[in-house]
């Protein structure tokens, strides 16, 4: 197994790149339709924040595969049924992830399963420490940072991930090539409209991602104004001058959760791992076809019956401090 993002001269390409890129302090404000048809192409290499099913911007997912995208790979740190949809429906050929799965009752997933030992698509497994060096290197702009991760185990051997011996001690350790995706899709809780984000909860690897990436693409739950973002700027993760474009799209995580906002819909879980269950990759197809068939997601959101987002929505205040 080959190496997705080679380290070295594709690092220094994509530090220039982002040198060079102009993103001035204006309103970035798009729908998600324009954002995916200006930001993401054929091929890209994708990086999906949060992890699992928490933060997941699935609105903006949704609409990549509304516009039919194809040879895409998937890049995220804990991947959830997400991924599935883009296997198997053809758009995406490669996943690079720590896991894939529902979990939480649902188990592993079964039609990557299906996909990968078949070789209709490339899983390039990392370990979740892995993956996270690979972004911060690439925010860095470094080709490759040092760890001890992988080592002793044979995830490092087959992505062919080179040891380095340190200067100071003698030590070997793995050499974990930085990752510049193309473009990063991020859901946060709030933003400007120029791009300034604030993320409630853990941060996960989304800053890193950020970072690295050389395109990125904000949906949030809510536009807030600068004035607002600056009374607490520590919070501002994500600076406007990372961001490409911002897409206002309250339950844009749905049918994950938004922290604070509101909690994963089990229902809709079920209602996947059934389809699986009963018809494999065919059940995800299907599932992809009930998303994709509203024009955009608030169309898909006013399908769902408001008593069960209202639960969400109180489940997740009741998680809060008091």
């Amino acid at each position: 197994m080959t190496l997705l993002s080679a380290a070295g001269p594709d690092t220094v390409g994509a530090r220039e790149e982002l040198e060079r890129r102009a993103r001035p302090r204006v309103d970035k404000v798009v729908s998600a339709r324009d954002a995916i048809g200006e930001h993401v192409a054929d091929g890209d290499v994708l990086a999906v924040g949060g992890t699992n099913h928490a933060r997941t911007p699935m609105a903006l997912l949704i609409e990549v595969l509304r516009q039919g995208r194809c040879g895409l790979s998937l890049a995220r740190p804990l991947t959830c049924f997400e991924a599935e949809l883009f296997i198997a429906t053809g758009m995406a050929d490669r996943l690079i992830t720590s896991w894939v799965g529902i979990g939480h009752g649902w188990g592993l997933a079964k039609v990557l399963r299906e996909y990968a030992e078949s070789g209709r698509v490339v899983y390039e497994e990392w370990s979740h420490l892995g993956l996270g060096l690979r972004y911060k290197a690439g925010g860095m702009g470094i080709p490759f940072l040092p760890s001890y991760s992988m080592m002793g185990s044979d995830i490092g051997h087959r992505l062919n991930v080179e040891e380095v011996t340190c200067p100071y001690t003698g030590q070997s350790l793995n050499a974990v090539p930085s990752l510049n995706p193309d473009v990063a899709l991020i859901h946060v809780q709030r933003c400007d409209v120029y791009g300034n984000a604030q993320i409630d909860g853990y941060e996960l690897m989304d800053t890193d991602i950020a970072r690295a990436a050389r395109r990125v693409v904000i949906s949030t739950e809510e536009i807030v104004s600068t004035e607002v973002i600056q009374r607490d700027p520590s919070r501002t993760v994500i600076p406007a001058f990372a961001v490409d474009a911002v897409v206002h799209q309250p339950m844009g995580a749905y049918p994950h959760e938004c922290y604070g906002r509101y909690l994963a819909d089990e229902d809709a879980f079920r209602d996947y791992a059934e389809r699986i269950r009963a018809q494999g990759a065919a059940g995800a197809r299907e599932y992809v076809m009930s998303l994709v068939k509203h024009p955009h997601h608030d169309g898909f959101i006013g399908s769902v019956p408001s008593e069960r987002l209202d639960n969400l929505v109180l489940g997740a205040k009741g998680m809060m401090p008091r």
